[in-house]
């Protein structure tokens, strides 16, 4: 091994476990300083023990025969058990230049390793009432002891860097915003298939108008107020149904969302397509009339990005995050009034002109965004911390 060849490990337990968008950053990103990196040597950590799972993430990432790159397999029962001893235990025992996460940094890891940390968002900090007591406690004690240890925190935004910089009072040097960009099935163009249109339609109950939201269903994301918005909406367009992609009964679910469904008597014009598979996702929102994203806090804001790809007009909260990605390709509305959304979904759903103007503007705002310039960005950031 030569003098200048460094070895970094990056954290890809989340690769295949369907988490939306920290799921779609880290394979993205890792996919792409791959491509870049020939010099360095790369370890992949993974929690997955299944051999065909195993060569099915070095297909996905595209590194089969790569030589600079190894797969590793740390089997473990839980995530708090590899933080505290699977993952130190190899991180001593192996000479790591770099180890990249997200979030929770080991407990343990030795002087000569650097950590970088990916902090998506801080919602915890500025909402911590939307998320459970326990949850809350685990963040509380470890995020500040994270940032403190990392050599360098990587943001997704401008706006989530100054969140961090105000709330735990670390040195802006310290932080590298690499934005987010598409997910792989979101590359083709959004050229009509009216076939598959046909075939995704009927797989997901889709009816014939419908207005949507896509991504988790927490309560930062602010749905009972979009369901309220649309509640008055269907007085004006009683055609129009709300589709809500997300699901309804995971841990963080927001439980108000049936519950305002219930209260609006929507029965069913509310229609929850469950799981929907990667590969259709983009069919199913290229097929709505308007995208909404209500959400009251935002890091970053990928589905914006994904709508606009798909050539469908997007209606979102007027706040930081989603403004620094959105920019003038998007319709903005006060995320605590039900009237402002409504009005905002109902001039995109009537108004020709004006849904045409935001489709304009989003194609040449989705461009702005690309994977390969985040992986440059990254890997001048690694690059910087080995010097």
């Amino acid at each position: 091994m030569n003098n200048t060849q460094k070895t970094i490990a990056i954290d890809i337990r989340l690769l295949g476990k369907e988490r939306t968008g920290d799921e779609t950053v880290f394979f993205h990103l890792t996919k792409e300083v791959l491509k870049l990196d020939r010099k360095n040597q790369y370890r992949l950590l993974t929690d997955e023990t299944v051999m065909e799972k195993i060569a099915s993430l070095s297909l996905r990432l595209e590194c089969i025969g790569q030589e600079n790159v190894s797969i590793v397999s740390l089997p473990v029962a839980n995530r708090f058990v590899w933080n505290i001893f699977v993952l130190p235990k190899y991180l001593f025992r192996n000479k790591i230049d770099i180890f990249h996460t997200q979030y929770i940094l080991p407990l343990f890891s030795p002087k000569w390793t650097k950590m970088v940390t990916h902090i998506h968002d801080v919602s915890f900090r500025r909402y911590p009432e939307l998320i459970g007591w326990l949850d809350r406690l685990f963040l509380m004690l470890l995020i500040p002891r994270s940032l403190a240890r990392a050599t360098l925190i990587v943001t997704p935004s401008q706006f989530t860097k100054q969140e961090i910089i105000k709330y735990y009072a670390v040195h802006e040097e310290k932080i590298t915003v690499v934005q987010n960009a598409l997910g792989e099935n979101f590359f083709k163009d959004a050229a009509e298939d009216t076939e598959k249109d046909r075939v995704v339609r009927e797989k997901y109950h889709l009816p014939e108008d419908f207005i949507i939201a896509a991504g988790t269903l927490q309560p930062r994301k602010n749905i009972p107020l979009l369901v309220s918005a649309f509640a008055s909406l269907r007085k004006r367009l009683p055609k129009m149904n709300l589709v809500l992609v997300g699901n309804r009964h995971a841990h963080h679910a927001d439980s108000q969302i049936d519950r305002t469904i219930a209260r609006e008597n929507l029965g069913e014009t509310v229609i929850f397509p469950g799981f929907v598979k990667e590969s259709d996702l983009p069919t199913v929102i290229r097929l709505a009339q308007v995208f909404v994203l209500p959400s009251l806090y935002e890091g970053f804001g990928i589905p914006l990005l994904e709508a606009m790809s798909q050539r469908v007009p997007v209606v979102a909260s007027d706040i930081p995050g989603l403004r620094e990605v959105g920019g003038e390709a998007v319709a903005y509305f006060d995320p605590k009034s039900i009237v402002s959304c409504e009005e905002r979904v109902y001039t995109l759903c009537t108004q020709e002109e004006e849904r045409m103007a935001l489709i304009k503007h989003g194609e040449e705002r989705v461009r702005l965004f690309s994977w390969q310039k985040s992986a440059h960005l990254l890997l001048n950031a690694y690059n910087k911390i080995l010097q």
